[in-house]
């Protein structure tokens, strides 16, 4: 299952230490005036090697179009496209080879497929994450056509979480630091709390935030296609991912009825809700109101310290890992998240133009 979307679809192929990572996009509507170069700042944001608090693998991750796209503008036709490794050193991996690393998908996918590709991870790697930036940056452009805007930031590290609303923010200051959180106060801990876990070669978890403003009240299928549980879908298959929630999330537990409803009330701009514990979302269908949701990270699996686990052969052993690896992926899943959001969000727009027959 390499391919996301029903009406808007990814198609993404590519290992960590293969050729190159790429993907087709099929589905994108004809006309549409592509800025490569948007593309492209997304793959940057992602990229490795991008400050101290990331891996040090140094890649260009520059975008190559082979199809689909003429003039500056979307054909309607496919869009295949190519983004070439450049820096991989496999042999980094060769001591792990028919090891088990705890917590990685060696086990699984030997036992899935019978064959494990450890460089790197190979298909498992979140390099594959390449695919889905570009679609999705396609895709947030598809979104600016109706006024749509995508926007997330790192909201938690560890222990250290930024307590305000995302309305309180200045979203525009996110890319200002290298944790790309819009407090600079709170940046500044979160990073410190990166580096002291690579410090200590070990790694670190947290959260990212995600609001989409400019939605319209309609959006999304009512039974199997709710919109809340396709941008859950898609952020649970974001490696690493631990947990989502929207709207007033788990916290809503908490709260009785009255406390939790949104009221709605008439304004000069049309219907509206008082509060938005809904996160934009009632009934599986958009209603208007700003999305938000949290994608909560796990810590990365790979720690450059002595761990104990057993190899293919059942053989208890000791690994000490080494290579270039992220102590914390909060600051370059930014864009990741991002990029699955506006998928889904381009795949129901296209559905919504289907369900009245003057669409």
């Amino acid at each position: 299952m390499n391919t996301f979307g029903r009406l808007f679809r990814l198609t993404s192929f590519g290992e960590s230490h293969g050729a190159g990572i790429g993907g087709i996009i099929d589905g994108c509507p004809a006309g549409l005036e592509l800025d490569i170069n948007l593309i492209n700042d997304d793959l940057v944001r992602r990229k490795p090697g991008q400050s101290k608090i990331t891996t040090q693998r140094q890649e260009p991750d520059q975008v190559e179009f082979l199809s689909g796209i003429f003039e500056g503008k979307t054909q309607g036709t496919p869009i295949a496209f190519v983004v070439w490794n450049k820096n991989q050193h496999s042999a980094d991996y060769n001591n792990l080879k028919d090891v088990f690393r705890p917590s990685h998908s060696d086990y699984t996918y030997t036992q899935k497929y019978g064959i494990y590709d450890y460089r790197g991870g190979g298909r498992s790697s979140a390099r594959e994450t390449i695919a889905r930036v570009v679609a999705g940056a396609v895709a947030k452009q598809i979104l600016a056509v109706k006024g749509i805007t995508v926007n997330a930031y790192v909201s938690q590290v560890g222990r250290i979480t930024l307590d305000k609303a995302y309305y309180e923010l200045d979203l525009s200051r996110t890319e200002e630091n290298i944790v790309r959180c819009p407090d600079a106060e709170t940046a500044e801990k979160m990073i410190a709390c990166i580096e002291a876990a690579a410090k200590n070669r070990d790694t670190v978890g947290g959260a990212v935030t995600a609001v989409v403003k400019g939605v319209p009240a309609g959006w999304g299928e009512p039974v199997f296609n709710k919109l809340h549980a396709d941008i859950g879908f898609a952020m649970l298959g974001i490696n690493a991912v631990k947990g989502f929630e929207y709207g007033s999330g788990f916290e809503g537990a908490k709260m009785s009825g009255s406390e939790h409803n949104d009221v709605f009330i008439n304004t000069e701009k049309g219907i509206r809700t008082k509060t938005n514990n809904s996160g934009g979302i009632q009934g599986g269908i958009s209603n208007g109101e700003d999305i938000f949701f949290r994608v909560y990270f796990k810590p990365v699996a790979t720690l450059l310290k002595e761990q104990q686990t057993v190899n293919s052969r059942g053989d208890e052993i000791t690994i000490n890992p080494t290579g270039r690896h992220d102590p914390c992926v909060l600051p370059r899943a930014v864009p990741i998240v991002e990029a699955m959001a506006a998928m889904v969000l381009t795949d129901h727009f296209l559905m919504s133009k289907l369900n009245t027959i003057d669409s």
